[in-house]
């Protein structure tokens, strides 16, 4: 077996460890519970902003997730297939227009919103008129 091979057949694997992962996309809230390893102990700590980009195919696919943490900006490239990351939640859609948010590192406060994108259509029921 080559070893183009082997690659693609462990990439296949981690493929489907990954399959629980939520889909997100740029400008999405999210939370990213990640494992910390200090010294011979193990905790989970807890990572919550804004997608701003995702890049990467197969095994090295990561996404950055950028938040404000007492005022100062701080970003975070986290791989995508990672065994540290115990859970992704999302918590807000975002509805943007671009792939990359590298504009939200030079604005701040309302500036930097992102309109939230509304999923579920609500269906009206229909009055009928009654003559009269």
């Amino acid at each position: 077996m080559k070893t183009f091979e082997i690659l693609k057949k462990v990439e296949a694997e981690d493929l489907k460890r990954g399959i629980n992962l939520p889909d997100f996309s740029s400008g999405d809230t999210i939370n990213v519970h990640y494992k910390i390893f200090e010294g011979s102990k193990e905790r989970i700590q807890q990572f919550m902003g804004t997608v701003i980009q995702r890049r990467g195919s197969g095994n090295g696919k990561t996404f950055t997730v950028r938040k404000i943490s007492h005022g100062v900006g701080v970003e975070r490239v986290f791989p995508l297939l990672s065994p540290n990351i115990d859970k992704i939640e999302v918590k807000k859609k975002g509805e943007v227009r671009r792939a990359r948010l590298f504009y939200l590192r030079g604005v701040k406060g309302k500036h930097a919103r992102i309109k939230e994108k509304i999923s579920e259509k609500i269906q009206v029921p229909e009055t009928q008129v009654q003559p009269s």
